[in-house]
């Protein structure tokens, strides 16, 4: 068996146009495009890539964006009162607050004090609650862009026993009620799991969100089953890589490693998950590009949610 691959790409490239859409249609209508506020704080490398492209998709499907970026030694109190001013002005529809923050700062508080109706990253105690009870709520974009990889691949769901590996507040949790949501039967492991493997391999859908590079390895896999691949790690030694990449792949990923110093895996071995899975997410180009794009589609939910369209 030769795993199919299911591409992140095109997928959010159909939800972009869809959302593009959506705003021309809000343009045209009632006269106004909604705005995504990011607020940054620090250099932090990867989160100026982040927001680069949050900013840039936003501004590509027609939207208002706005990219706050504060000095890493910005205090507590000055990013909460971006966070409130950000929150009273009528004009911003999305506020996002990237994350990691520097030390000074508490996220907690900080991610508290955005109004729920433009949590965009479907981070906050009301959004998370609303979720949980099945209620329609902003939803954390990563799990809400792997429901739409397995319907838009037309994966069934119902019925299927799902085994989500990891527990985090940003995808574990939050995947498992979608899940749920979906009529699947639903199990969450995560690293004081006795017998992992045992559980993990008879999941008919199963996801990986535990931040270790190709943990999840041919014994974890059912034979047939769908492996949604949603960690991002950064490899730099060989050794590792020919572990982990087939000859269809190694050449480009050693390659990548001596021009980069390193090449991006999920959580999963390709290797492996390919000769035992129907379906597999590849990592990059799976998963991340989904979240981008779910973002675009709750900064218009939003938008639309506050003024009552």
């Amino acid at each position: 068996m030769t795993a199919r691959i299911l591409s992140g790409k095109e997928i959010a490239e159909q939800i972009k146009r869809e959302v593009a859409e959506e705003v021309r249609g809000l343009v045209e209508k009632h006269g106004f495009r909604p705005c995504l506020a990011v607020v940054r704080v620090g250099e932090d490398a990867a989160s100026a890539v982040y927001v680069g492209s949050k900013v840039k998709t936003s501004e590509e499907l027609g939207m208002i964006s706005e990219h706050h970026h504060l000095p890493a030694e910005t205090s507590h109190k000055e990013v909460l009162k971006l966070v409130k001013d950000l929150n009273n002005r009528d004009d911003v529809d999305g506020i996002l607050v990237q994350l990691p923050l520097p030390e000074q700062i508490d996220e907690r508080e900080i991610l508290e004090a955005i109004n729920p109706q433009k949590d965009v990253d479907g981070f906050h105690p009301i959004n998370v609650g609303k979720l949980s009870q099945g209620q329609k709520s902003l939803v954390p974009c990563t799990p809400a862009g792997v429901i739409e990889i397995l319907k838009r691949s037309n994966i069934p769901i119902a019925g299927e026993h799902a085994v989500i590996i990891g527990r985090s507040n940003i995808v574990g949790k939050p995947m498992a009620q979608l899940l749920l949501q979906e009529n699947a039967t639903v199990t969450i492991c995560h690293s004081r799991t006795k017998n992992l493997a045992e559980i993990a391999s008879n999941a008919g859908i199963l996801v990986a969100a535990i931040g270790r590079a190709g943990f999840v390895r041919a014994e974890h896999i059912k034979t047939g089953a769908t492996v949604i691949d949603v960690g991002i790690n950064s490899v730099s030694s060989a050794e590792i890589a020919k572990e982990l990449f087939g000859e269809d792949e190694i050449e480009k990923r050693l390659n990548t490693i001596i021009k980069r110093g390193f090449t991006l895996v999920g959580d999963v071995n390709p290797k492996e998950a390919k000769e035992k899975a129907a379906n597999l997410t590849p990592v990059p180009g799976g998963v991340g590009l989904l979240t981008v794009a779910m973002l675009m589609k709750n900064t218009v939910e939003a938008a639309r949610r506050r003024r009552g369209i």
